[in-house]
Order: C-alpha cells, then sequence, then structure tokens
C-alpha cells in the first residue's frame, strides 16, 4: 500500500514514536526510583553504616560482587560504609589442606597457635586484601585495614573467656574479645571517602594476636563510631512469624516486640543470638539494625534507599 506526501509525516511520527513507549516507560521508572531513593540518600548522608561480611555471601563471588558494588553507591552518594568481615569457609578449607581438625566449642571456633597463623594468613592477608582490591576495581576506593606492612589494625582486645553451665571458665584459645577500636583511624578514612575493610581479628596491649567472631567485631565497630546503622547480611530475608515462610517476613521491629518473638517461639535457634546482639547494641547509641538476605541482589540498597526494605529492621523505639 502505498502512502502520499500528506501522510507521510504521521506515519514516521507512530514508526517512531510506538516501539519507544516501552523504553520511555522503563526510563520513567527508573526515575521514580531514583526520587524514592533521593530522600534517603539526603537523610543518611554523612551517617556511617557498618556492614558484617559473612557465611554464604563470602562463597558465592556474583553475590559479594553486587554486595561490594552496593557499597561503592553507598559511599559515592555521602554515606560513609564500613564492612567487618569474617571468612570461616576459608579458613576451614586452609586447616583441612593442613590437616588441622577444627574444634568448636559454644559455636566459637578454638584457635591454637597453628589455627591463628592460618587466620591470620587467610583472613586478615588474603580476603581482607582481595575484598578491598575488588572494590577497587568497581570505582570504589578501599583501605584494608590488617597486620601487614604498617600494622594497620583498629581492632584490640584480650582474650575472651566463655563460662559453661556450672559457671566454670572455659578457654578457647587464642581468641579475643574487642575492647577499643580506633575510632579516629575510621574517621578519618571514610571523611577521605575510603571504605575500611576490617578483618575480625585483634590484637591485645602487648601485641599478642587474637581470632574474634565477626559478629562480635562488627557490634563493637558500631558502637564505637556511632553508627547510623549496622547491617548483617544472613542466609535469610529478616525475622519471621514463621520461620519456613519467607512471605512472614516482618520489616520492622522494636526492641520490645523483639524480645517478646523470643520470649513467645517465634525466634529460635540461631537467629537468637544474633537478634540478641542486635538488642545489645541498640541499647549502646547504633539507632538501626538491620537483618537481611545477602544473597539477594542489591540487597544493601533496596532495604537502605527504598520504602519497603527487603529484610528486618529492628530500631529502639517507634519512629513517630
Amino acid at each position: 500500500m502505498s502512502v502520499s506526501a500528506l501522510e507521510l509525516p504521521h506515519v514516521l511520527r507512530q514508526a517512531l514514536t510506538k516501539p519507544r513507549i516501552p523504553v520511555l516507560q522503563e526510563a520513567i521508572e527508573k526515575a521514580d526510583v531514583l526520587i524514592e531513593a533521593m530522600g534517603w540518600i539526603r537523610q543518611f548522608r554523612d551517617k556511617i553504616t557498618v556492614i558484617k561480611l559473612g557465611g554464604s555471601v563470602m562463597e558465592d563471588p556474583v553475590a559479594l560482587g553486587h554486595l561490594l558494588v552496593d557499597i561503592v553507591f553507598m559511599e559515592t552518594v555521602g554515606m560513609r560504609p564500613i564492612i567487618v568481615h569474617g571468612g570461616g569457609a576459608a579458613i576451614s578449607r586452609a586447616c583441612a589442606e593442613a590437616k588441622i581438625e577444627p574444634r568448636f566449642i559454644q559455636g566459637r571456633r578454638y584457635t591454637d597457635e597453628a589455627t591463628l597463623k592460618i587466620v591470620e594468613r587467610v583472613l586478615a592477608g588474603e580476603v581482607n586484601e582481595a575484598l578491598a582490591a575488588r572494590m577497587e576495581s568497581f570505582s570504589g576506593r578501599a583501605m584494608p585495614l590488617n597486620f601487614s606492612g604498617t600494622n594497620n589494625n583498629v581492632l584490640f582486645g584480650q582474650r575472651l573467656m566463655l563460662k559453661d553451665d556450672a559457671g566454670q571458665e572455659i578457654d578457647l584459645g587464642l581468641v579475643g574479645d574487642v575492647t577499643r577500636v580506633d575510632r579516629a583511624t575510621l574517621d578519618n578514612l571514610t571523611y577521605a571517602g575510603q571504605v575500611p575493610v576490617i578483618p575480625s581479628m585483634c590484637e591485645t596491649e602487648t601485641g599478642e594476636r587474637l581470632n574474634v567472631n565477626a559478629d562480635t567485631a562488627a557490634t563493637a565497630v558500631a558502637q564505637a563510631v556511632g553508627a547510623e546503622k549496622l547491617v548483617f547480611l544472613s542466609d535469610v530475608n529478616g525475622v519471621r512469624r514463621d520461620k519456613n515462610d519467607p512471605d512472614s517476613l516482618i520489616h520492622t521491629l522494636t526492641s520490645a516486640e523483639a524480645r517478646q518473638l523470643i520470649d513467645d517461639g517465634l525466634i529460635d535457634a540461631g537467629m537468637i543470638p544474633k537478634v540478641e546482639a542486635c538488642l545489645d547494641t541498640l541499647s549502646k547509641g547504633v539507632r538501626k539494625i538491620h537483618i537481611i538476605d545477602g544473597r539477594l541482589r542489591h540487597s544493601l540498597l533496596l532495604e537502605i534507599y527504598t520504602n519497603q526494605g527487603v529484610g528486618t529492621e529492628i530500631i529502639a523505639e517507634p519512629i513517630l
């Protein structure tokens, strides 16, 4: 069918407009997301967020990559993120290669001299440096804080002693509890636009090095720097009313509500110590604790910069 000269402009307009409608709509939706994020970006500008990296997400290069990109984005838009990381699986592999049988006491790795050397090499060396290097590859600026070179460690502590049911002390070997955090160094780095990357090890005042539980280390850092947020990356999407149903996620909990859920048995097993650590941290000045599924693509950005979020936030008091 031929088209007259008068009809040609109209036909061209239709041809050009129709294919662009989906593209234009997608662009508008992206703009809406940015507008939604703008309020949160302004609210959290210059605020510190401590992110605890560990667990299965450390073993998934793709998921870890998305999280590190999220952290680079957070710093780019004015937040001051700090990473505290573990590396249990990598340490276990290295111990197996060295034919060192792992020992766990009350959920904590018993650390002897041979194990500590592996922890220092793998956790404070290989894993720590690799995280910082990967962030640099995403155009971020990261500072590994470990014992290599000039020893720019920022965690200091003492040997940790647990007690059994009879009140007797349990020796965990070279395992530590953080008693002091070098806040000045962390403040200087974050104000300079760098992301501190901290392995979960500490040093005593006499120079002895100790293995530290990563959740404990992240909590100590968040308290010391007066963090706005502490984010725990988990293998579940947060606190659920039914632990087997992801759709029963509770988006916001107060401290009192969380304690009630523990008493009612709705929070149980491995989630109890994590939530109790959150409550202790809230009592010491950190404003919000987030528990999110680190395997979800861009879970950090979705939790912090959207109205709904994708995990559970625990707060000291209701937000009025």
